[in-house]
């Protein structure tokens, strides 16, 4: 997944093959569906709730950089008529948040001598360039990884969703609050253990 590759091997030899892709995944929260649902009461016992959560490894979960718990949604939501964010707008600050990257990265190839594109691409160099963070920034991730169990590997996903945060935010630096943000959205098995 992190080298973008895929590798067949046999026994005549092995093909490599450009493998760039981006996973979406559901999971429910436990085999009925219903924890944490406000009005159906989950029939799941911890023992089968853990081992439902168990059924994808920590190192799959661990590469994984933005998780969202979704509430099951209201009939009167869903046919309501709400005010949100105009999507042309997002678009805009998206694309604008794209062209910074491409001119951060013009010429900062990968270590493939690959182009970069966007901030997921970034290797542990580029992080350390294009990621610095204030001393009170650094004082949030260091109370983050001793509460949340944050991984090298995790570490480095927060400071690249950090750094994109701050490109939609049209921001040059990474600021505390971007990343409090990219905090949040880490696995909640990691904040419960």
């Amino acid at each position: 997944m992190e080298d973008h590759r895929i590798t067949i091997s046999r026994a005549s030899g092995s093909l490599n093959f450009p493998a760039q892709f981006m996973l979406m995944a559901a999971q429910n929260p436990c085999p009925c569906g219903f924890l944490g649902d406000k009005k159906r009461t989950c029939s799941c016992m911890p023992g089968q709730i853990a081992k439902y959560k168990r059924r994808v490894s920590g190192p799959l979960l661990d590469r994984i950089d933005i998780y969202l718990e979704v509430p099951s949604v209201e009939v009167e939501k869903l046919s309501g008529n709400f005010n949100g964010e105009n999507s042309k707008i997002i678009r805009e600050r998206v694309n604008k948040a794209r062209k910074m990257q491409k001119i951060r990265y013009k010429d900062q190839p990968d270590g493939r001598q690959e182009k970069i594109l966007t901030n997921a691409e970034m290797t542990n160099q580029h992080i350390k360039e294009f990621c610095i963070i204030t001393e009170e920034g650094l004082n949030l991730l260091k109370i983050a990884i001793s509460s949340l169990n944050l991984s090298a590997r995790g570490y480095h996903r927060v400071l690249k969703l950090s750094r994109t945060i701050a490109d939609l935010a049209n921001s040059e630096n990474i600021l505390t609050e971007h990343l409090a943000e990219a905090l949040q959205y880490r696995s909640r098995e990691e904040i419960i253990a």
